[in-house]
């Protein structure tokens, strides 16, 4: 079966790292497009980066290729991608990766920054932030499956949705999920 999997995350959250930890241990991932990546192949060109990721994914598709896509979730283009890959009758999976803040966020980009690597501004942060629930639950009940994994201290496994509803997991509760799953059940 096909499969197209979303590693999702606001900005800062290590959906990178997830990806590598991930395509070690499996085989289904398929094309991982990396937009920060084809940015930075690009000479940090975002709008060529993005078009680059666009490009491969639309041939993926267009292929019955398996895929990985990295993002923020926010804006329109993943909801369509994710609703044309289920018209397509591929398997989707969402991994989502939550921190604690923006401020966090913020922080682990200043440090990937110190770093060398890609910067993203504050105000674009702050924005996919605050809307990264709202992001995510529209894609939601497109999964087939979906897990949620905390980042403060390393992935740690801290949820799924499953049947139209959102589970916990473990002891370790994160506020991020309380509070996802309360705007869930305000929304649905």
């Amino acid at each position: 079966m096909k499969k197209f999997t979303v590693i999702g995350g606001v900005n800062g959250v290590g959906k990178s790292a997830f990806s590598g930890v991930l395509s070690r241990t499996d085989s289904e991932l398929g094309i991982i497009v990396d937009t920060d990546k084809l940015t930075a192949e690009s000479g940090g060109d975002r709008l060529k980066g993005g078009k680059k990721a666009v490009g491969i994914i639309s041939g993926c598709l267009n292929k019955n290729l398996n895929f990985t896509q990295e993002t923020t979730l926010s804006g329109k283009r993943t909801l369509r991608t994710v609703n044309t890959a289920k018209k397509r009758n591929y398997y989707i999976r969402l991994f989502y990766i939550g921190i604690s803040s923006a401020e966090e966020s913020i922080s682990r980009i200043e440090n990937r920054v110190r770093k060398g690597g890609h910067d993203i501004p504050e105000s674009d942060v702050k924005r996919r932030y605050e809307s990264r629930f709202e992001d995510l639950i529209k894609i939601l009940p497109y999964c087939n499956e979906a897990q949620f994994y905390d980042n403060e201290n390393g992935f740690v496994y801290a949820g799924e949705y499953r049947n139209g509803e959102i589970f916990t997991a473990g002891d370790y509760i994160p506020d991020w999920i309380k509070e996802l799953k309360a705007l869930f059940k305000r929304l649905i």
